[in-house]
């Protein structure tokens, strides 16, 4: 069933629904836009001219979007993209003189903070989508993010030293995504990589040319629509939160949430049509059978 949800950002937006199977979003001046389809939330950064940068109003839109897509059940996984060339650039330097003061400076930095773990606590997968360049914050939100699907020619870079203000909190994500000899290469001479790089350091997880971009994509949501979707929340909280703890506790917490997971409902029905050798028929809920 295709459901629509649409959010038109900026200072002046107009949505038209055409029918069930159209969506035509126009906007005077926006910065998202977030279109539900299938059960994909497609959220895109619509602020060309100011190469998507993460300006503060910019940062609480995508909150807003993601809090809407993370709302409603219907929704399987979160695409993001970025208009044109740029998925993003980064934050808005322009915000970050001296004359707007260092109370407005840390707004900044906490809404980015607030912004970045919602991507990764978000129930659904994030799945981001470069196909030209994602620069300090924008790199960041591709760190943060659990999928990423690229072009080879794509360019990822944490370049803020170069004009004097180090990519601090964009190193955070990068640090634990890719091996240190990449991220530190990155931090400190501010140089790009190039999506092949990328991929190999584990940045990118599907690397595609730009005709087949889409094709990748849609599969990808399709394989993760497949699965039961609490099975897949409860998966994404416990690989996030196991990645923090040390090796011994983080089996025994594996084997505890195991454990749990097959009390679930759709788990035994997964297992049950296993041994009938026939396709699931999935609740998508936590619903636990009695014990």
């Amino acid at each position: 069933m295709l459901k629509n949800v649409l959010h038109g950002r900026g200072i002046s937006g107009l949505c038209t629904v055409y029918n069930n199977y159209n969506v035509n979003v126009r906007f005077a001046s926006s910065l998202t836009k977030l279109v539900v389809e299938n059960g994909i939330a497609n959220l895109t950064f619509t602020s060309q001219k100011t190469r998507n940068c993460l300006s503060l109003e910019m940062m609480e839109r995508i909150i807003d979007d993601l809090n809407t897509a993370a709302k409603d059940e219907n929704v399987r996984s979160v695409v993001v993209r970025g208009e044109g060339k740029v998925f993003s650039s980064g934050h808005n330097l322009k915000e970050m003189t001296a004359d707007t003061g260092y109370d407005f400076h840390m707004k900044i930095f906490n809404t980015c903070t607030e912004m970045m773990l919602l991507v990764e606590n978000l129930p659904v997968p994030v799945i981001s989508v470069v196909n030209g360049v994602a620069a300090a914050a924008g790199c960041q939100f591709i760190a943060s993010s659990d999928i990423v699907v690229a072009t080879p020619q794509s360019k990822f870079s944490t370049p803020g030293a170069s004009v004097g203000l180090f990519c601090h909190t964009p190193g955070i994500p990068l640090a634990r995504r890719v091996p240190r000899a990449v991220s530190g290469y990155m931090l400190l001479t501010g140089e790009s990589i190039t999506g092949e790089d990328a991929f190999r350091a584990g940045l990118v997880s599907r690397l595609v040319e730009e005709d087949l971009l889409d094709a990748e994509v849609s599969r990808i949501c399709a394989s993760i629509t497949s699965k039961p979707k609490k099975v897949i929340t409860l998966g994404k909280q416990f690989y996030k939160k196991q990645m923090e703890l040390p090796l011994k506790s983080a089996y025994e917490a594996g084997g505890l949430v195991m454990a749990e997971n097959l009390w679930y409902k759709d788990t035994q029905e997964g297992i049950q049509s296993f041994k009938e050798k026939r396709h699931p028929v999935w609740s998508h809920t936590d619903e636990t059978i009695p014990r």
